[in-house]
């Protein structure tokens, strides 16, 4: 593992944990809007609460992390590791937001972290892309030309068509809009970061247009981000948009990164099962803490033996009022036996 390689990845679990920060915070300043114009109904209330903006700095910072980790280490890896910032999420909503994190929430915050570890052992070590010429090239492509189309033609569909019809009552509409356009947002944090890398080596990237055509992209596209996601968090539980927001948006990365940067075609085929099995372990971790967050899991649900101060120290089995096992019941009755019932029937 090389030393670009590792600060790659400690910056992605730095953005994790300020990300995962960041949506208790922006939460929180969201439910202090009492009377006045919310996200979810269209309104911008929110824009003069501090807390909402000490949210957005967190955000702003663990983005900082995850843009320089992006110039260090490939997508296939630090986007997968934004599993981190649900676990922060889930352990902080329950702290300060009173949001319920039962067993199957705990459950799911170590799948996802052993998915994590498993990705992080298996992602591809050596980038595709290292200079904007070669990242001009890929932006060429016409599957990523196809793709980008693709995304852009969904958004607005879901942004103008579902957007009002269905908003307010299906938690995917909004959060799908934040994955699609993430999907190419990661693309220009890609692009922008191999054009710092080329400007602190000295070359002229200022002079480049794709480096400006970058930075407008990416403008564009966190300021959707952001206003579609308070939309979601203002509507729905942070336990619920948290999730299905990572796994939607990991799944935009990873498609994009596939067919923008190819980092899969480096990867031999352990290293791939590895990958997917990872990710695999990182949704069905999320799907748990998502799923059954309101389920309230008592000591009366486990097994008797199991449950605390229940355990019976005479076990069924043991005990003298139980019959005996037919093995060892004897095929005559005994003589006392027979001579108490017959005294019996001479008494009655």
């Amino acid at each position: 593992m090389g030393a670009g390689f590792g600060a790659g990845l400690g910056l992605a679990l730095a953005s994790s944990a300020f990300i995962g920060g960041s949506f208790v915070l922006k939460k929180k300043g969201l439910l202090r809007l009492c009377g006045r114009a919310r996200a979810g109904q269209g309104g911008h209330a929110y824009l003069r609460e501090w807390l909402w903006w000490v949210g957005l700095l967190c955000m702003g910072v663990g983005e900082a992390a995850n843009f320089a980790a992006y110039a260090f280490a490939p997508a296939t890896l630090v986007t997968p590791l934004g599993a981190l910032s649900v676990l922060v999420s889930a352990v902080l909503s329950s702290i300060f937001l009173n949001e319920q994190l039962n067993v199957h929430g705990k459950i799911g915050c170590i799948l996802s972290i052993l998915g994590s570890t498993v990705m992080v052992i298996h992602a591809p070590q050596e980038e595709e892309v290292s200079s904007l010429e070669s990242m001009a090239e890929k932006l060429k492509d016409p599957g990523f030309i196809v793709f980008a189309v693709c995304v852009l033609v969904s958004s607005l569909l879901l942004i103008f068509v579902a957007g009002p019809r269905y908003g307010q009552s299906n938690v995917l509409v909004y959060v799908l809009v934040c994955s699609a356009i993430g999907s190419l947002s990661v693309s220009c944090v890609k692009g922008l970061g191999i054009a710092l890398k080329e400007l602190f080596s000295g070359k002229p990237v200022l002079k480049e247009p794709l480096a400006w055509v970058l930075l407008v992209c990416l403008v564009i596209c966190i300021s959707t981000q952001i206003n579609y996601l308070n939309k979601a968090l203002d509507i729905f539980n942070t336990s619920v948009v948290t999730p299905i927001y990572y796994v939607l948006f990991t799944t935009a990365v990873m498609m994009c990164s596939a067919i923008l940067f190819k980092e899969w075609q480096h990867m031999v085929l352990d290293n791939i099962i590895g990958s997917i099995s990872g990710f695999l372990t990182i949704v069905s971790g999320i799907f748990l803490l998502h799923a059954f967050r309101d389920m309230p899991f008592t000591p009366t649900l486990l097994p008797l033996f199991l449950q605390p101060g229940r355990a019976d120290p005479h076990p069924p089995w043991s005990s003298a009022d139980r019959h005996q096992s037919c093995q060892h019941q004897p095929l005559l009755p005994s003589e006392d036996k027979g001579s108490q019932s017959a005294e019996e029937e001479e008494e009655k």
